[in-house]
């Protein structure tokens, strides 16, 4: 099984935005407006030439911005990554306080 290179996938996810335009019978101009983008950024991101932030903004145009939890679901922290981020727990007791005398009571 070969894998798709970056160019064969931006190509294609490029004509996925276009039949998903033409199956929502909208023109580019319609798209472009809608995203607040030029209608050549929409030529572009129909031929897999956008930037992200363009190409979110045509998915949202096109209603399908909750189709990006299918291409990429949020990603769980890792229990070694959560580990990590809590830092070292104590392992043991720490050594007596100062504030304590020699019979261990606590000095008010």
């Amino acid at each position: 099984m070969t894998q798709k290179t970056t160019a064969i996938w931006t190509e294609e996810l490029g004509e996925r935005l276009k039949q998903a335009r033409l199956n929502l019978d909208l023109t580019q101009t319609e798209v472009a407006h809608r995203a607040h983008i030029t209608r050549k950024t929409v030529i572009q991101a129909e031929k897999g030439k956008v930037q992200l932030e363009q190409f979110i903004a045509i998915l949202q145009a096109l209603n399908l911005s909750d189709q990006l939890n299918l291409l990429l679901p949020p990603q769980p922290i890792s229990p070694l990554q959560l580990a990590k981020l809590q830092g070292k727990k104590r392992q043991r007791a720490s050594k007596q306080q100062p504030s304590q005398t020699q019979d261990n009571e606590p000095t008010w």
